[in-house]
């Protein structure tokens, strides 16, 4: 049994950062820049650099509770085992968290084929597009079903290779582009006295969802070496690299592309914008970093994801099939979130499950601020930092919520009515839960 264990902690700290950074550096930065531009210019890289420092102050409290509890549920078994009273509470928060993963499984997927078909006759052929989604959705369940070390190997090669395309990117675009320092410099003091703070914040709240997957590397505790200096050193490490290259990247397109290009562009902004500046070649470059970034999202979206629905069915929560496990790989779990995305994606509405995603990670991470708040004890956590997590983390979610209501009103409304469906879910497991204990 000894030996077995051993042979199953395969994950080092390169494979935990690539993976945190596969499921953070995916289709995310290629939508986000667009929005953030289009609302405080050219002041988006400092509106990305604090959506990441949420993020971290996110990571604290999710850090503080996986060292303390060691438990590859995650986000789930971190809130049931703090309020152990709580059926219904605990039933929620796995059935938001797997249906949040879903959504942006099915988000990398679509955003993987929109950029392999963008330079072909087929761009605008939607269900070749959703083809191919569902295809690499496929290829990827494939490979974590077969090995897990397969897969973290893969993860890596994936994960670094996307990270010096766009390292190349960023410097390209910046080296050739129009702007100089000294003008960027001018160009962000002009939007900075035009544009207020709370514009600011909001953006920083809406780039949240680009920094979602740093959680997944807890997902891996079982598999991983040294889980106590590996899980804090791959979660701040991977957000560390993340908010440098969103910020490089965004300043390398406000460099070289018009404002009013990568507002009307929005998720093909760079990719036009290279090819600008380096022509084909800097097009092709773009659109390899955007399927090697999405692919590694959607592999370490399926690995860890998959370990959390299957911890979630365990305890009943879901169908118990879901919980099957073969040489530690949660096989049903692994196959069942593919073909869930799968719908999704046949389903279309794909920007709304976008939104769905982005509130209800922050809100998860919300919770998770709160109930490491109130085992700061026990998890060796500072009170200050934690408030102000939790005081972070709320502000972010009010100014989504208002953000959606201005600007969005009818999605904001389809979101809610997904959580009453998912809530009723919740609710009728936790009560099957109940009765079982009872008896």
């Amino acid at each position: 049994m000894t030996i077995l264990r051993k042979r199953n902690k395969t994950l080092g700290l390169a494979e935990l950062v690539a993976i945190a950074l596969g499921g953070m550096v995916g289709g995310g930065i290629f939508t986000v820049l667009g929005i953030a531009v289009s609302i405080v210019g050219n002041l988006a890289p400092i509106a990305i650099m604090i959506g990441g420092c949420i993020a971290a102050l996110a990571a604290y409290s999710y850090v503080k509770l996986a060292l303390y509890y060691k438990d590859e549920g995650a986000t789930y078994s971190f809130f049931k085992r703090t309020y152990p009273s709580s059926k219904f509470s605990a039933s929620i928060v796995g059935w938001f968290v797997i249906f949040g993963y879903i959504s942006t499984l099915a988000l990398y997927a679509y955003t993987f084929a929109s950029y392999a078909i963008s330079s072909t006759s087929f761009a605008n052929v939607i269900w070749i597009r959703k083809g191919i989604a569902i295809s690499v959705i496929a290829l990827f369940t494939m490979i974590n079903v077969w090995s897990v070390n397969g897969m973290g190997k893969i993860e890596d090669i994936m994960v670094y290779t996307k990270l010096v395309l766009l390292t190349i990117i960023s410097v390209v675009l910046i080296k050739h582009g129009s702007t100089d320092f000294g003008t960027f410099i001018d160009n962000m003091v002009v939007d900075a006295e035009k544009t207020s703070l709370f514009s600011i914040l909001i953006v920083a709240s809406l780039t949240f969802v680009a920094y979602e997957g740093f959680q997944l590397v807890i997902n891996a505790v079982n598999e991983m070496k040294h889980p106590e200096k590996n899980i804090p050193r791959a979660i701040y490490t991977a957000i560390t690299l993340a908010i440098l290259i969103y910020v490089v990247l965004s300043v390398g397109a406000l460099f070289a592309i018009p404002t009013e290009e990568i507002i009307k562009n929005k998720e093909f902004a760079l990719a036009a914008g290279a090819g600008d500046v380096l022509g084909s070649l800097g097009t092709n470059i773009v659109i390899l970093g955007a399927i090697l970034a999405t692919s590694s999202a959607i592999s370490g979206t399926v690995f860890g994801s998959s370990r959390q629905m299957a911890v979630v069915a365990k305890d009943g929560y879901f169908p118990n099939w879901l919980s099957k496990r073969k040489n530690n790989i949660p096989i049903h779990a692994i196959i069942t979130m593919a073909l869930m995305a799968s719908i999704l994606i046949l389903l279309g509405g794909l920007e709304l499950i976008l939104e769905f995603g982005s509130i209800t990670f922050l809100l998860v991470s919300l919770l998770m601020a709160i109930a490491n708040y109130k085992i700061r004890a026990k998890t060796n956590s500072s009170t200050f930092v934690t408030a102000l997590s939790i005081i972070g983390l709320s502000i972010g979610g009010i100014l989504i919520l208002y953000y959606e209501f201005i600007n969005e009103l009818e999605q904001m409304l389809a979101i809610i009515f997904l959580y009453i469906v998912l809530g009723f879910g919740a609710y009728i497991y936790s009560k099957k839960v109940s009765k079982q204990v009872q008896n």
